[in-house]
């Protein structure tokens, strides 16, 4: 079960536009969903431009399915993809990016 995505998302500072860092990384280490909070289970979704979706690097946290296809709803620019699994990868020091990434490991879309 997933719970309605609020004005702000668990993961986002303000809006869609800001992500927090602190929360983005306990979504990963804890698995929990960045929209609602909530624990994750399969399938995991994750929305992001073509970019993002053309390098399977995403800068948004894992998110339920339904949560993702609220926050997709949002933004004319996002696109989902679904994953049995991801890994999460922080920049290197030479990364210009000094975001972390989501990279699903076995799309399913």
């Amino acid at each position: 079960m997933t719970a309605v995505v609020t004005t702000v998302p668990f993961a986002w500072a303000e809006g869609l536009d800001s992500l927090d860092g602190r929360r983005v990384t306990q979504c990963a280490l804890s698995r929990i969903c960045g929209a609602c909070g909530r624990p994750l289970g399969r399938p995991v979704a994750f929305v992001g431009t073509e970019a993002e979706v053309g390098r399977n690097a995403f800068h948004a946290p894992p998110l339920h399915l339904g949560c993702a296809r609220e926050l997709q709803a949002r933004r004319d620019d996002w696109r989902l993809v679904t994953t049995a699994g991801f890994e999460f990868v922080r920049p290197a020091r030479e990364d210009a990016d000094r975001r972390p990434t989501f990279q699903p490991n076995s799309r399913l879309s």
